[in-house]
């Protein structure tokens, strides 16, 4: 079996980087460092990502849209996305604490398998016309729990993979591609929903999980790295209650750490609307066609988000990663507040891509912060809590926003959570000085 030292371009990138092509001046310092790509089993694991995100997109939209064609209701739409959050948060503590432990390709590989077989059930209910929102939910929350230990490992796998010194890069481009997936696969869920109905969405998904099983299996072989310190028995490679709380003690030891996972909290809890969009599309945009407004308000964010990233030279060597952050949370506030006021949907595309903007910004200077700040026996726990903030708190959203829709009407909850983003985020950037001035 090929092994970490064995890739084509460099002999062992966990231990020693090339020099960097560009000086960040000229063309080459707006456009993408794609340094990591150079790296067999990187470039691997991200070709995967950029078909598998368009498949997993299918049914991230069909779920919610089989919802609210059964209920006509958005409260159901949060309720039914909040089924997953409790096996999300379980499952991605404990798989993170797992990942310490374990070859992390081979926890890929059998989650992988699990996600797959979720993604058939998705397919064969849907085909059998169960018109069944518990069930959807039972589906949901295994393939959120599958999710949960399968993120962590793939997320810790990258510092593996790539020289420490490409980490901001290699997180633009595993972002970029997969924000690439959101846009394409939500635009084409809109348009084909009309043409071959919600099962066959779920059944394509399932088959694209294939390619995501076929190069987490010619990744090289990924178990836990000796210990640091001298002196650690076997109980070192336990993965229970007292090494998940190890994580949590060890994010309160790095306070930055735990002002960047509050920074993405804010801004998904207050203002990520997406429970509101099938109302949306079928009630203030229904001008444009339901399913045509549909798609293109699932897709808004991550073609913002693309755009950020294919010019991510533009702000990636920033060395203040901490008011970077807090600069991007307070955009993507103000954008989605203008999202909630727009009554045209070009408009509202156009204040949603700005927020995707923003959110690249956000996650490449937090994951850069994640990685470099952790160690490697720790990256798993800190990658399963940021599972659970990055997955988790969109899920919470969606049961306060179809909540707040359904009482006020979706317009005003959405405007209202991207004020409520833009005041926190200055108040918590005001009592941290520490944050705003971190460099990395």
């Amino acid at each position: 079996m090929e092994t970490a030292r064995n890739t084509e371009e460099d002999p062992g990138p966990a231990q020693k980087a090339r020099p960097a092509r560009s000086d960040g001046k000229g063309w080459r310092g707006w456009v993408m460092d794609v340094r990591p790509l150079r790296h067999r089993p990187f470039r691997r694991l991200w070709a995967s990502t950029s078909v598998t995100t368009i498949g997993s997109q299918l049914t991230a939209v069909a779920v919610p849209k089989q919802v609210y064609d059964l209920t006509g209701s958005s409260a159901w739409v949060g309720y039914a996305s909040f089924a997953g959050l409790l096996p999300l948060v379980v499952f991605a503590l404990w798989g993170g604490a797992v990942a310490d432990r374990v070859d992390r390709r081979k926890l890929m590989l059998s989650t992988n398998v699990g996600i797959a077989v979720i993604s058939l059930l998705f397919w064969a209910q849907s085909a059998a016309g169960i018109h069944s929102v518990a069930l959807l939910m039972v589906l949901l929350a295994a393939q959120q729990g599958l999710f949960g230990i399968n993120f962590p490992a793939r997320s810790a796998s990258i510092a593996r993979l790539v020289p420490a010194e490409e980490l901001p890069a290699a997180g633009a481009l595993q972002s970029t591609v997969a924000q690439t997936g959101m846009v394409l696969g939500p635009l084409l869920a809109g348009a084909l929903i009309p043409l071959i109905g919600l099962p066959t969405l779920y059944l394509i998904d399932a088959v694209a999980l294939c390619v995501t099983l076929w190069a987490v299996w010619r990744l090289p072989s990924l178990p836990p790295l000796p210990p640091l310190d001298e002196g650690s028995g076997p109980g070192r490679r336990r993965a229970g209650a007292r090494e998940v709380a190890d994580g949590f003690r060890y994010i309160v030891a790095q306070r930055v750490l735990l002002l960047s996972f509050l920074a993405d909290i804010v801004a998904m809890v207050f203002g990520m609307p997406r429970a509101l969009f099938p109302q949306l599309a079928s009630s203030t945009y229904a001008p444009w066609g339901e399913g045509f407004a549909l798609g293109l308000l699932f897709a808004a964010i991550p073609i913002g988000a693309v755009a950020g990233g294919l010019l991510s030279g533009t702000f990636s060597r920033a060395r203040r990663h901490g008011l970077m952050v807090s600069a991007a949370v307070v955009v993507w506030g103000l954008a989605i507040t203008g999202f909630g006021l727009s009554a045209g949907l070009w408009w509202a595309a156009g204040f949603l891509a700005v927020a995707g903007v923003a959110d690249m910004v956000s996650m490449v200077f937090r994951g850069a912060i994640l990685q470099s700040a952790a160690t490697d026996d720790m990256r798993g726990r800190m990658q399963g809590v940021f599972t659970v903030v990055v997955a988790g708190g969109p899920r919470l959203a969606d049961l306060l926003h179809g909540t707040a829709g359904s009482l006020f009407g979706p317009r005003v909850a959405v405007a209202a959570g991207g004020l409520l983003v833009v005041v926190t985020m200055l108040a918590l950037t005001a009592a941290a000085p520490s944050f705003r001035r971190y460099t990395g």
